[in-house]
């Protein structure tokens, strides 16, 4: 039973509801806070003859003329429901009733749903991590995650929308969602992705629509060093000190400044400072001095500082002091200057006459060789020649001394070196062949000294022992003597003399010396019998 009564009764309310939302006649869509006037439809012909009364979902919530009139309800003459301020609870169904004056009975004329529509309001927008600069916009550095949420209150829905117009992109980048908040995020943010942000809400019911902008700027420093640079001012005595720090965004502060000064002398006071990509200050070159040391420093408000310094040097060009040419031919001279800050102005002068271009001079500059070419040299182009440098520090020259020799002086020096060259080829040629004809030439010296007997001894040992005597003679016979061969010993060896005598050519003096020394050779040998000796043949 209890089931049966609840269906009939969903079914009495459902077709109730049915009912209802087909008896509707308009729909009206009111905004929070404005006026709205609900219409009375199907009025009798005679309405100044009727009354009129409105309810809200079946209740009274205004009648005409009542003792307490109602400033946010009230009716009109003609009927009409005048709603002021409307609130959320001013949502609902009206219905439109009228009464004949006099009569007893009240009869419905028309029903209009009533919706109210709020918002959307309280949009915010969220940027981190940003800073905020004093013109209000918002800037993140090069690199970093950056997260967007965005939030609004609507009733009774509403559509979220992320818009990015950015000026690097023809087609501005959109994000959608319904819900708040609207949140995304972009990892490694790049100079691309600068741009203004805009946060649409829009009420799903009255399309009405509210946004907030937010311009994001993507900082970032320059990625190299500061280049410090200089050139000669506009005026003669001046100098131009550059700095230029190129490649960031916003545009850095650069400063100048002197970092340590010479031992003498006044400082530059050189500081100065201003934002902007290069900066270029000019100072007067009575006031620098060799070993003054200069710094420019860049400054980027994304917290980056980077700097470039040098120290002022006086030129000092290099190279050799003497230089020879033979007359008629190109002799090219050459000067290297490395070491100066600022550059200096190298020149080549003879005396004190600058040296140009012309047929007979050709002067390059290839930093930091400079070179000088004479063409056709004769004997007028002999002296100095000097390798001129300048800086706003001072000024300092190579001298280079050219001498230039004439044709017949180079004849008298090839004539030298050719005999020079013969004194040695004739000399090593007479010391090689006195070494091959040692021999010989020690033979005919002893002969050119009438020494006309020469003795060799030649080799004695343990086991044998010989002896060979030789006699010279100036004549062409020879006497061979027969040597007698000493008795054998026990192991079979014996012992053999040979003399060779020549006629002598010497006196009788030197041919008795001769006889006895052979006597005394014999006994020695006859007295070495018993020793082991090898006969060996004579020679």
């Amino acid at each position: 039973m209890m089931i049966t009564s609840a269906v009939v009764l969903y079914l009495l309310l459902l077709s109730h509801q049915t009912v209802s939302e087909e008896q509707v006649q308009q729909f009206v869509i009111g905004e929070k806070g404005n006026n709205t006037t609900l219409h009375c439809l199907d009025q009798p012909v005679n309405a100044s003859s009727v009354l009129y009364q409105w309810k809200k979902d079946g209740a009274v919530v205004a009648t005409q003329n009542p003792p307490n009139p109602s400033v946010h309800l009230s009716i009109s003459e003609n009927g009409f429901l005048r709603i002021s301020g409307l609130q959320l609870i001013d949502e609902g169904l009206y219905e439109c009733e009228s009464q004949a004056k006099g009569g007893r009975s009240w009869q419905t004329l028309s029903k209009i749903q009533l919706t109210i529509a709020a918002g959307p309001t309280g949009v915010s927008l969220d940027i981190s991590p940003a800073t905020f600069l004093n013109n209000g916009t918002l800037f993140v550095h090069k690199g970093s995650d950056v997260n967007f949420s965005c939030s609004s209150e609507s009733n009774p829905s509403q559509n979220l929308t992320w818009t990015v117009d950015n000026l690097a992109s023809d087609n501005p980048g959109r994000e959608f969602g319904s819900k708040s908040p609207l949140a995304f995020s972009i990892t490694n943010i790049q100079p691309l992705d600068q741009g203004t942000y805009t946060c649409t809400s829009q009420n799903t019911l009255s399309r009405r629509t509210a946004n907030k902008t937010q311009e994001l700027l993507v900082y970032y420093a320059p990625e190299r060093h500061p280049e410090c640079s200089w050139e000669l001012g506009d005026k003669p005595s001046d100098v131009l000190f550059i700095c230029s720090w190129f490649g960031g965004y916003p545009v850095p502060t650069l400063t100048w400044q002197e970092v340590e000064g010479a031992a003498e002398g006044p400082t530059i006071n050189l500081t100065t400072s201003q934002q902007t990509e290069e900066l270029n200050v000019s100072v007067n070159r009575s006031i620098l001095h060799d070993g003054d040391k200069v710094k420019c420093t860049g400054h980027h408000v994304t917290g980056v500082e980077k700097s470039c310094s040098f120290t002022l040097k006086i030129p000092y060009p290099t190279g050799q002091p003497l230089a020879t040419a033979l007359e008629g031919t190109n002799i090219t001279i050459s000067c290297t200057e490395t070491s100066s800050l600022p550059p200096a102005k190298t020149v080549w002068k003879k005396n004190d006459d600058l040296i140009e271009n012309t047929s007979k001079y050709i002067v390059q500059e290839n930093r930091p060789a400079f070179t000088l070419t004479i063409v056709n040299v004769t004997k007028a182009d002999e002296g100095v020649y000097y390798c001129y440098s300048e800086n706003p520090l001072g000024a300092r020259e190579l001298e280079v001394y050219l001498n230039v020799k004439t044709s017949a002086g180079n004849g008298g020096a090839i004539v030298g070196i050719f005999v020079s060259v013969l004194v040695m080829m004739i000399g090593i040629v007479v010391g090689v062949t006195v070494y091959t004809k040692r021999d010989r030439i020690c033979i005919g010296y002893v002969r050119l000294m009438h020494c006309d007997l020469c003795f060799f001894y030649s080799h004695l040992d343990d086991d044998r022992l010989d002896v060979l005597s030789l006699v010279d003679s100036d004549e062409e016979e020879i006497f061979h003597e027969a040597v007698p061969r000493l008795p054998p010993v026990t192991n079979g060896h014996a012992t053999t003399l040979v003399e060779i005598h020549r006629i002598p050519s010497c006196d009788h003096e030197d041919i008795a010396d001769s006889t006895e020394q052979s006597d005394q050779t014999r006994a020695n040998l006859t007295e070495a019998g018993p020793q082991r000796a090898e006969s060996q043949p004579a020679v």
